[in-house]
């Protein structure tokens, strides 16, 4: 069953991000403001973060259970991450940031593999360009699509329209639905902006690093329900 369930705590100075919700939609945003514990979701999901306790699953595979004592590495969660500043490698050109993650990034599978990842976000023949080289826009889109070539079961977004005008926000906005009908990801999504609300099949509102509203979430995250807690 495609599904991803979180429940987690994890406790900062002055501060607690303590959550849970589950969710079968193929894009899940998280709304809220800055600080309000989004960004450290999607860390934990990541494997970027260790939360206290709880536990991660996606698919059914267990990502992170403190109790268990299971914390799968980042490499071998098969989620795609994209951050706020899109991260891309300033000495590498497209194509090489495209395929950065691939095994085998030479060989001739590897190089097909980007050049079809590189037209299906719209960026064929700009394969040689330098990011400095490239608008915000174009720029997002490498990173989509270096996180996509990996073919990872979720992409996780933080903030991917937040350095971006408003003109071009609404353009990708939609670039992003289609890219996503055409290709199928599921994708969980951080935002403070409302109008990224018509991505979401499912939305959930943070507010001080807890959940106050949306369908499959519920208070407290020591263990998932289906733990018996």
């Amino acid at each position: 069953m495609r599904m991803l369930d979180v429940a987690i705590t994890k406790r900062y100075p002055g501060f607690t991000l303590d959550v849970r919700f589950t969710t079968h939609a193929a894009i899940t945003a998280l709304i809220g403001p800055s600080g309000s514990g989004k960004s450290q979701t999607v860390r934990a999901v990541a494997g970027a973060m260790r939360p206290d306790r709880g536990r991660i699953a996606l698919d059914g595979d267990v990502l992170f259970d403190a109790e268990l004592g299971v914390d799968i590495p980042p490499q071998d969660r098969h989620v795609g991450y994209v951050p706020q500043n899109y991260a891309l490698f300033p000495h590498l050109d497209v194509s090489r940031n495209v395929g950065f993650g691939l095994r085998r990034a030479r060989s001739r599978e590897a190089r097909e593999r980007v050049s079809q990842m590189i037209a299906s976000v719209g960026l064929g023949g700009l394969e040689h360009r330098a990011p400095r080289q490239l608008s915000g826009g174009q720029q997002q889109r490498v990173a989509l699509a270096r996180a996509l070539v990996l073919q990872p079961r979720m992409l996780l977004l933080d903030e991917p329209f937040a350095a971006l005008d408003a003109q071009i926000r609404g353009a990708l906005r939609q670039e992003l639905a289609d890219l996503q009908a055409r290709l199928g990801f599921r994708a969980l999504l951080v935002t403070h902006d409302p109008e990224d609300l018509v991505l979401a099949g499912e939305r959930f509102v943070y507010e001080s690093g807890q959940i106050m509203e949306g369908n499959g979430a519920s208070a407290g995250a020591s263990r998932p329900a289906a733990q018996g807690t």
